[in-house]
């Protein structure tokens, strides 16, 4: 084979490699819990954080970094192991209090890449750096508590202010990191009797707040049944005011008819009306109407005897024309 030939195929294979390279680091697929950092010649270039298949020059003109979308939790003070263990750092959880008390705190930290071309670039070991600037900020806020804050109902404060804190010195770093919460696990004293005591206050105040939550329901238990009495009450006088104002309106109503009638011919009708008030009035008795001049014997026709002890005497009423 001569010269010219083999250095042909030399070429040829090589290009052929190149080819495959170009076309299998040409394509990088980024998922929907990714974004992806494009670097050009070690700059990075732009960020991509649209799922799918994207195109991008191949190796060795740029290269990409895939970096998690999701949240990350730092535990701070512990660690598990492969076996699932809690394994207790003390000389990362032991503190001092600003009352010169000594606490053993841990905490997780949870926090996501907010910036990837800072977290790349901006630092080599960006959790590294959180980890320190985790514990300056937990051994600063709890210097400047009291122990009993920091055993009892001071937790809250305390999480709010290491996260403050920590938040202050991230972006000062700027390494591309976003602090999303911070919770306290544990805060607890080395001795044993000190821990017994402040757990007992622990639980004296967790009672003294259940008392006092159920002091509060009873008391607005009271007052909604109170509320309800009062408005059944007013619903109770309002319908009670009503159907006396309807009865006075019927009333009146009967009245001017009659009146009206009585204005058409009051001699009949006072003399129904004086009837009518004897029926209401002697529901029982026998009523006779004589029409005469009166200068007859009115003869009244007395009643059976055995209907006599339960029948009123009958009423009459003479008239003249």
């Amino acid at each position: 084979m001569s010269t010219k030939r083999a250095l042909t195929l030399v070429f040829a294979g090589i290009f052929a490699i190149l080819v495959i390279v170009a076309a299998l680091t040409s394509w990088y697929t980024v998922d929907e819990s990714e974004q992806a950092v494009v670097i050009t010649f070690g700059h990075a270039d732009d960020t991509v954080s649209e799922p799918g298949l994207h195109f991008k020059m191949p190796w060795p003109i740029q290269s990409v970094e895939l970096l998690s979308k999701e949240t990350f939790s730092l535990t701070f003070g512990y660690k598990q192991d492969e076996n699932g263990e809690i394994i207790s750092s003390e000389s990362d959880t032991k503190m001092i209090t600003g009352d010169e008390y000594i606490v053993l705190t841990d905490l997780v930290v949870q926090w996501k890449i907010a910036d990837p071309e800072k977290y790349l670039f901006n630092s080599d070991d960006p959790k590294s750096i959180l980890h320190n600037a985790t514990s300056a900020a937990i051994r600063s806020v709890i210097g400047s508590s009291t122990i009993d804050q920091a055993l009892t109902d001071g937790k809250a404060e305390i999480e709010i202010q290491t996260r403050e804190l920590i938040t202050s010195l991230i972006n000062n770093y700027d390494i591309g990191i976003s602090i999303l919460a911070v919770q306290l696990q544990d805060v607890e004293v080395p001795n044993a009797d000190v821990r017994a005591a402040f757990t007992a206050v622990t639980d004296a105040r967790e009672t003294q707040a259940t008392k006092i939550n159920e002091a509060e329901k009873y008391k607005n238990q009271k007052l909604n049944e109170a509320d309800g009495e009062k408005r059944a009450i007013i619903s109770e006088a309002e319908g009670e005011k009503i159907a006396r104002i309807q009865q006075a309106e019927g009333d009146v109503a009967v009245f001017n008819s009659l009146y009206a009638q009585y204005s058409q011919n009051k001699e009949i009708t006072r003399s129904r009306l004086i009837l009518e008030t004897l029926e209401q009035v002697l529901p029982n008795a026998q009523i006779y109407i004589m029409n005469d001049d009166g200068d007859t014997l009115k003869y009244l026709p007395l009643q059976p005897t055995t209907n006599n002890s339960s029948t009123n005497p009958p009423v009459t009423e003479g008239s003249k024309n």
